[in-house]
C-alpha cells in the first residue's frame, strides 16, 4: 500500500472516529456539532499551521547574508524539487535536528538547528534539507496539523462526555436508545476514542516520514546521504535530547525526545533502522 493511500485511509478513519464520538455523545445533534467543529479546526490548521510551528520551534529567520551557504543549498534543492524557495530558519540549540512548516509550498519554511550545521557534512545536510522539502512538496505539515487538531478535539469531546455523564446529560437526543446505550457510549468516548485517535495520528506521522524520506532521496539523488544523516541524528538526539513540547515532536526529522524505548505503535517516528533500510534499498534500484 502506498504512503498516500495509507494516509488517506487513516485521515478518513480519524474523521469517522471524530463524528462517531460526537454521535455517541449526543446523537444526530452531536454528530452535526462534531462535523462543524472539524470544519472549523481544519480551516484553522490550514491557515495558521506555519505560524504555530515557527512559534513552538523557537526558530529565528536568517537572511542570505547571515547564512549564505545554507540559503544557497536550500535554493538549489528547491529548484530541483520544482518548489518556490522556502524561508530559512535556525534554531539555536546544539542538538542536530530539523523541521519544515507551512500550509503550502508558497507559505513554507525550513528550520535547522545550529547543531545540525556543525555536525553534518554537505551531502548529509543536503539529504536532511531534501527530506524537509519532501514534506513541503507532499503538504505533510498541513496533514499533520489537521490530524493533531482532530485528535485533540476528540480528547476534548472525551472531557465533555465525562461532565455529561456526571450530570446525566449523555445522549439526550431524539435518537437516544436508553440509559445503557448512553452509558456505553460515554465510556467509549472517554476511554476508547482518545486512544484510537492518538494511534491513528501517530500512524499518519510515521507514514508521512517514510514518504518524505523517499521524496527527499529523489530530490537529492543520494539516498545514502540521508541514511547516514539519520543515523548520526538519532545517535545525537539520544545523547542530547532537545527541550521541546512533546506535542511538536512529530515535526522533527528524528524524534527530539528521549522516548526511544516506546513501542512502535506509540511513536511519532518510524524505527530509524527501517528508514535507513528503505533508503539504502532505493540506492540499489
Amino acid at each position: 500500500m502506498s504512503s498516500y493511500l495509507k494516509t488517506f485511509i487513516l485521515m478518513a478513519a480519524l474523521t469517522a472516529l471524530f463524528m462517531f464520538a460526537g454521535q455517541l455523545m449526543g446523537g444526530r445533534s452531536g454528530m452535526t456539532f462534531a462535523l462543524i467543529m472539524a470544519g472549523v479546526m481544519n480551516f484553522s490548521a490550514y491557515w495558521f499551521s506555519d505560524k504555530v510551528a515557527e512559534a513552538v520551534g523557537r526558530a529565528q529567520e536568517v537572511s542570505p547574508a547571515e547564512a549564505p551557504q545554507l540559503h544557497e543549498l536550500v535554493g538549489e534543492l528547491a529548484m530541483r524539487a520544482g518548489l518556490p524557495k522556502p524561508r530559512v530558519y535556525i534554531v539555536d540549540t546544539p542538538t542536530p535536528n530539523a523541521f519544515a512548516t507551512g500550509r503550502n509550498p508558497e507559505h513554507s519554511a525550513v528550520a535547522v538547528t545550529r547543531g545540525l550545521l556543525q555536525t553534518l557534512n554537505r551531502d548529509e545536510l543536503a539529504g536532511v534539507l531534501a527530506h524537509e522539502l519532501g514534506h513541503v512538496k507532499n503538504r505533510d505539515i498541513l496533514i499533520s496539523s489537521v490530524a493533531a487538531m482532530m485528535a485533540g478535539a476528540i480528547s476534548y469531546l472525551a472531557t465533555m462526555a465525562q461532565w455529561a455523564m456526571l450530570f446525566g446529560g449523555m445522549g439526550r437526543d431524539d435518537d437516544r436508545r436508553g440509559g445503557g446505550a448512553g452509558l456505553i457510549g460515554g465510556l467509549a468516548v472517554m476511554i476508547v476514542a482518545p486512544l484510537a485517535a492518538m494511534l491513528i495520528q501517530m500512524a499518519i506521522s510515521r507514514s508521512r516520514e517514510y514518504q518524505a524520506d523517499k521524496t527527499g532521496a529523489a530530490i537529492q539523488g543520494r539516498p545514502e546521504a540521508l541514511a547516514s544523516a539519520l543515523q548520526r541524528l538519532e545517535d545525537y538526539n539520544h545523547r542530547l535530547p532537545m527541550d521541546v513540547n512533546p506535542a511538536t515532536a512529530q515535526m522533527y526529522i528524528v524524534n527530539p525526545l528521549t522516548a526511544g524505548t516506546m513501542a512502535t505503535l506509540f511513536s511519532t517516528h518510524p524505527p530509524i533502522e527501517e528508514r535507513i533500510r528503505r533508503l539504502l534499498d532505493l540506492r540499489n534500484r
